[in-house]
């Protein structure tokens, strides 16, 4: 492969792989469990406890990666008998399985195609070349995830109606009209609710421009 051509690809497919990388964080059960105890995380006024959000919310979570269908969570009963999930949140998480997966499915195709270009570049200017790539990615990523940790921040502290702008913004990408709209009382909002999607937008966009900046300032340029 030519330099010029590695250090393109190589350039856009790492913000891909930091981006991914900080999903699959997102996705493990360690982030629910700091999540739910951070200061100042709201309490549910319908009455789940930190028990009870850790109980039922890794369901949602396992959902979203294994080859289960809807029924996986559509079976799942409080104890008094009544379904955890109505039918409107199983339409929507059944939605929102089919971007997760297609994005993690990006992520690893561009971590394989992001390993294979590392490996192919033995000579001295296609190495060069990579690492170029993967420094120049990492500033993209940085100016991407900068910008959106702008918004969230803004969104928390300032200006409320900016944060929500983007987010309904973000899901008008993904899904249908007001489909992933809830009530407050239902259990998705209840484990779920904004401050959890502000947490996870703001803790991504750090993982990314510390990763980001890991690869643009820690990598050093090869001589000519």
């Amino acid at each position: 492969m030519p330099p010029k051509f590695i250090s393109l690809v190589t350039c856009i497919l790492t913000p891909i792989v930091l981006i991914g990388l900080a999903l699959r964080l997102m996705l493990s059960p360690l982030y629910l469990q700091v999540e739910y105890r951070m200061p100042g995380f709201p309490v549910d006024t319908y009455g789940f406890t930190l028990e009870d959000r850790l109980r039922w919310a890794p369901y949602a979570q396992t959902y979203l990666t294994n080859n289960a269908g809807s029924e996986f969570l559509a079976d799942l009963r409080f104890d008094n008998g009544r379904s955890l999930f109505n039918e409107r949140e199983l339409s929507h998480m059944k939605d929102v399985k089919v971007v997760t997966k297609a994005a993690l499915n990006l992520f690893y195709g561009a971590l394989a195609a992001l390993a294979l270009i590392g490996l192919w570049s033995r000579r001295p200017q296609q190495l060069s070349a990579f690492l170029d790539g993967l420094r120049r990615g990492g500033w993209i990523m940085v100016g991407l995830a900068g910008a959106v940790a702008v918004v969230v921040l803004t969104g928390m502290f300032l200006l409320p109606n900016v944060f929500w702008s983007f987010f309904a913004g973000f899901h008008s990408i993904f899904f249908e009209g007001d489909s992933w709209l809830f009530e407050y009382s239902d259990t998705l909002i209840r484990l779920f609710p904004p401050r959890f999607w502000q947490d996870t937008f703001l803790f991504a966009a750090g993982f990314a421009v510390a990763g980001g900046l890991g690869l643009a300032l820690g990598i050093p340029k090869q001589p000519k």
